[in-house]
């Protein structure tokens, strides 16, 4: 049998999901869809008394507006700053977010949890850790 006679039909399949998917969405209501890219990070090792500094992006990968309804921290050490409330479909935006190690020693880790209106993941978590080290 020839490559292209093998080819043949597994190319139709593609297709055929590919204008199966295209259908449905067209018949789906528009709605956000949140991601954060990266949803975690570790700062590694750092000293007592140092603001460590981490630009996530917050991407709204659906087809209506996203509403960003809160952005909150697990700790008072923790702070997440986006420069607005709202992004549209197929854009992104940076969320800033400091975390002080203050006077803690050994392994923290703290939460940023982003509310929004995506009504499948309406609050994502994303998690800064560092390992505080005693000065020498």
């Amino acid at each position: 049998m020839r490559p292209a006679a093998l080819l043949a039909p597994w190319l139709a399949g593609v297709l055929a999901l590919a204008s199966a998917a295209a259908l449905a969405e067209e018949g789906a209501p528009k709605a956000p869809r949140i991601a954060a890219e990266p949803a975690a990070f570790d700062f590694g090792k750092a000293l007592p008394q140092r603001t460590l500094e981490k630009e996530f992006v917050i991407r709204n990968y659906g087809s209506a507006d996203l509403k960003i309804e809160g952005v909150t921290t697990t700790c008072g050490c923790t702070v997440a700053q986006l420069a607005s409330d709202v992004i549209p479909p197929g854009k992104s935006l940076p969320l800033r977010v400091s975390l002080e190690t203050r006077s803690s020693l050994g392994r923290v880790e703290r939460r940023v949890l982003v509310r929004s209106n995506d009504p499948l993941r309406p609050r994502i978590e994303i998690t800064v850790s560092v390992t505080v080290a005693q000065p020498r």
